[in-house]
């Protein structure tokens, strides 16, 4: 089998291409970056520029499926501008890969893209299965209406799509939970707002598992990438300073004051959604980190 990932190099992508090649599955991979472009036996680079609409056509040789991870961080202050940037990182490149698949022999049969389980609304009461229709009303949820709308297109080509609504990625390599470890490891660490918040989570190694397993399997449509046991905020921030073996001893840090912080992106920090991945254990996939308390302290042991 050949894959062909766009977003290779982040943080997911870095531990699905370690996951593919370890599984006997060749990379084709496409870089932004010409100095990053590498030709090896199972792991091929190409390049592109979504924004000027260029890509190596050639990446499509001998291709099955399509991973599609390309699109900018989130944790990251959101500017106007930035805002804009996040949104079109995700469409333009999708558009590009719709442009050249159409437009060239292929016989790739589906595409699997990363999504995120911001499209829900926050909720105390409601547990979110893939047949939701709620949506958020703010920023994020409107980012990840359009990026799924931007996926769907490809089943006019005829190719099977499949959206993976990921939950807050846990890696010790990067990511928001890098972020949120600063202030405990300095014994400032504490619960945001009342605590009480649900916070969904996945394992980094499970959602690359859960990709090749999409793809190994065929998977059509939505399914929630998210850890059978999310937790609340005020668990979440103990298992960590507990595996950190660090104090908790401030009181919760409130709304406004994270919003003076960060801005409009403290947003992130209160989400409330508990997100059920009965679907894509129903269809087969194990997870090997159910818990937060294994799967922070596989990070960090």
């Amino acid at each position: 089998m050949k894959v062909l990932i766009t977003g290779a190099t982040g943080l997911v992508g870095n531990e699905l291409v370690s996951l593919l090649l370890q599984n006997g599955v060749s990379i084709h991979y496409l870089s932004t970056s010409k100095k990053k472009i590498e030709n090896e036996l199972n792991y091929k680079g190409f390049f592109w520029n979504p924004e000027q609409g260029l890509i190596d056509e050639n990446c499509l040789m001998g291709v099955d499926a399509i991973i599609h991870l390309a699109g900018a961080t989130i944790s990251k202050r959101w500017t106007k501008a930035y805002k804009q940037e996040i949104i079109e990182s995700r469409l333009v490149s999708s558009n590009l890969l719709f442009k050249a698949l159409k437009n060239n022999p292929h016989q790739v049969k589906q595409i699997v893209s990363a999504s995120g389980v911001a499209i829900y609304p926050n909720s105390y009461t409601k547990v979110y299965t893939e047949d939701s229709n709620e949506i958020d009303d703010g920023f994020l949820g409107t980012v990840v209406v359009k990026w799924e709308e931007s996926v769907d297109k490809f089943k006019l080509l005829n190719i099977k799509v499949c959206k993976l609504r990921t939950a807050l990625v846990l890696s010790n390599k990067g990511g928001a939970l890098m972020e949120m470890i600063k202030p405990i490891r300095w014994g400032l660490g504490a619960a945001f707002g009342t605590g009480k918040q649900t916070q969904s989570w996945i394992h980094v190694h499970d959602l690359a598992a859960l990709y090749l397993f999409a793809v190994e399997n065929a998977w059509d449509g939505v399914y929630n990438a998210a850890a059978p046991n999310p937790v609340s905020n005020e668990e979440f921030t103990k298992a960590i300073a507990f595996v950190l073996k660090k104090p908790l001893f401030l009181p919760n840090i409130p709304q406004f004051l994270m919003k003076f912080f960060l801005g409009e992106m403290h947003e992130l920090l209160f989400e409330n959604k508990n997100v059920s991945s009965q679907k894509a254990i129903d269809s087969g996939f194990i997870f090997k980190y159910k818990t937060i308390d294994k799967a922070l302290g596989s990070l960090f042991p």
